[in-house]
């Protein structure tokens, strides 16, 4: 007798949580339905809700949705990390931002969110040698969203870009895990070298709204920059720098301050 095994669905709490809230959505505001239905309900995994949403944004009559569909999908096919980083961005904003207050509000509303996930599958692209549908990807996040990360651009888990209107981050650069930053935003260069030329951003760092840092430098672990910052030299793990050109003016204040998200420097 042949032996049958069942086979038992992957458990997804972050996806299980999602959908019953898209569920309450539409209780409580009916005209949402399509919307909701479309780019939720409709799908069975949190990987095929993404590619769809990402695909209804950037699509225009260069390029259709079912097509950017399709290649979203063979991302999230191709690489499990993509979708294991989403999930981890959704708790991120969920526990960082206090104007979320469901996990479906990052997938549905901010574009910080979506931005950062459609960079992930240009990344992949770029990855697989495919640069120049990795460069449309960035040409249209930046169209749409006002977000511009290079393709080649790594970043880790666990990312909340807050607002994240004027976002730009170059080729060479490097965000760790369980980074914040706010609106406008600047990792770039500081000339016109080939080579390795953007910040290096490590863990657990929190970036205030308009800081700038600039360069091959490295921005220590846990470390916090103040709003309006220019950074030109690297920060040590651990210490608040602030200013034009930024300077060291204390400590972090906190073990992880891109969660607490405390921007305050204390005199």
């Amino acid at each position: 007798m042949a032996e049958t095994r069942t086979k038992l669905a992957k458990l997804d709490p972050v996806w299980a949580r999602i959908t019953h809230e898209a569920e309450q959505a539409i209780r409580d505001e009916p005209l949402l339905g399509g919307l909701v239905h479309s780019s939720v309900l409709h799908h069975p995994t949190l990987e095929r809700a993404l590619a769809y949403r990402i695909s209804a944004k950037l699509a225009n009559h260069e390029m259709s949705a079912q097509i950017l569909r399709e290649i979203c999908d063979e991302a999230y096919g191709s690489d499990t990390w993509l979708a294991d980083a989403a999930r981890a961005d959704i708790a991120a904003v969920f526990d960082r931002d206090p104007a979320c207050h469901r996990f479906l509000q990052p997938v549905l509303f901010f574009k910080g969110f979506q931005a950062l996930q459609a960079h992930r599958v240009a990344h992949w692209l770029y990855g697989e040698g495919r640069h120049d549908l990795a460069y449309y990807f960035q040409m249209r996040v930046s169209e749409i969203f006002g977000v511009d990360i290079h393709p080649h651009a790594r970043l880790g888990k666990g990312i909340m870009i807050d607002h994240a209107h004027s976002i730009v981050i170059g080729e060479t650069a490097v965000v760790g895990d369980n980074v914040s930053m706010l609106h406008s935003v600047t990792l770039g260069g500081t000339g016109k070298e080939d080579e390795d030329r953007h910040p290096k951003i490590g863990n657990g760092v929190l970036i205030g709204a308009g800081a700038k840092v600039l360069g091959n430098i490295h921005i220590g672990h846990c470390s916090r920059i103040a709003a309006g910052s220019v950074v030109l030299n690297e920060v040590p793990p651990c210490k608040t720098v602030a200013g034009v050109p930024a300077k060291i003016v204390g400590e972090a204040g906190c073990d992880q301050p891109s969660v607490s998200m405390d921007q305050l420097i204390g005199m």
